[in-house]
């Protein structure tokens, strides 16, 4: 069963995030992405950071070839419009049938700062682009031989952000463009996720909430001070610190834990971002209690 089934029927799933190589040594990668264990899907990062890495395209094949289902990020950073309608494509005919659409990361950020941003289309123009590819026509009108009619689109969602009628609209913008489902940027606080979903009733769309393993409080503090949209908590700050680096993982763990127990009758299901710590997964979703109600997607 696809991500895209057992959306529409209501299953509760779990997504994990994944990045690719610098190179093309997908090892790593590959055992990494086995170490997280029986997710639903799994999303293949999109020049994350402003980094020069392997395509998500690329990955995302290897791992549908594992028995993996991928999620194909596609970010607006550094493409025009002729390689982003290009690349939902090139997706579309390797066979990966889910694409999460995003503004994606500065190159100024990353590891070629001399770079120049594209940013041809926004993150609004990139769902219009797909909505037409998938309609028959490319964003000049020209008809296709052959769309990508079923492709599953995916968005981002802001949950803690502190105008949250500007991210309502936003919201409900992208679906109006086609999204299909949700990943939100990481909770920390249920409380503040409550208060999104409130703001959002009435949408029909799924989504999943975002968490992020905490593995330091230099890296809280970093998120809250860089990192748009997120907010962790001074108590969960204070509640890291100081923990001595042998017990770093079994702290995060605990406050994953904590977290998808408090999120999870809010949710549809969640979308973890382990940033290098894929194995602790099971782990978490052991904790969480939901681990058996997951069991590795078939690809078709």
């Amino acid at each position: 069963m696809s991500l895209r089934e057992k959306l529409s029927q209501g299953k509760f799933v779990v997504t994990a995030e994944l990045g690719p190589p610098k190179g093309v040594d997908v090892t790593r990668a590959l055992a990494e992405a086995r170490a997280m264990g029986p997710v639903d899907a799994m999303n293949v990062t999109d020049l994350q950071g402003g980094v020069m890495k392997l395509g998500s395209i690329a990955l995302s094949r290897i791992l549908i070839e594992q028995g993996i289902e991928p999620v194909f990020q596609l970010t607006a950073a550094s493409r025009n419009r002729l390689a982003v309608q290009s690349d939902v494509l090139s997706a579309y005919v390797l066979g990966i049938r889910n694409v999460l659409l995003l503004g994606g990361d500065p190159p100024k950020v990353g590891d070629h700062p001399d770079a120049k941003p594209v940013y041809d289309l926004d993150t609004m123009g990139l769902f219009g682009a797909v909505k037409s590819l998938k309609g028959g026509r490319d964003l000049a009108g020209k008809e296709l031989e052959g769309s990508p009619k079923d492709i599953f689109v995916g968005g981002a969602a802001n949950p803690v952000v502190e105008d949250l009628e500007t991210e309502r609209q936003k919201t409900l913008k992208k679906i109006e463009l086609g999204c299909e489902f949700f990943q939100t940027q990481a909770v920390f606080d249920p409380a503040l996720y409550e208060k999104f979903l409130e703001k959002v009733k009435g949408v029909k769309q799924p989504f999943l909430a975002g968490v992020i393993l905490l593995k330091s409080a230099k890296m809280a503090k970093f998120m809250n001070d860089h990192i748009p949209g997120i907010r962790v908590p001074e108590a969960l700050i204070q509640e890291i610190d100081g923990v001595p680096d042998k017990d770093k993982k079994k702290k995060s763990v605990e406050i994953a834990v904590r977290l998808l127990r408090a999120l999870k009758p809010l949710v549809q299901g969640f979308h973890i971002m382990p940033i290098g710590w894929g194995e602790l997964i099971p782990e978490i979703l052991e904790g969480a209690g939901i681990s058996k109600n997951l069991s590795p997607s078939p690809v078709r």
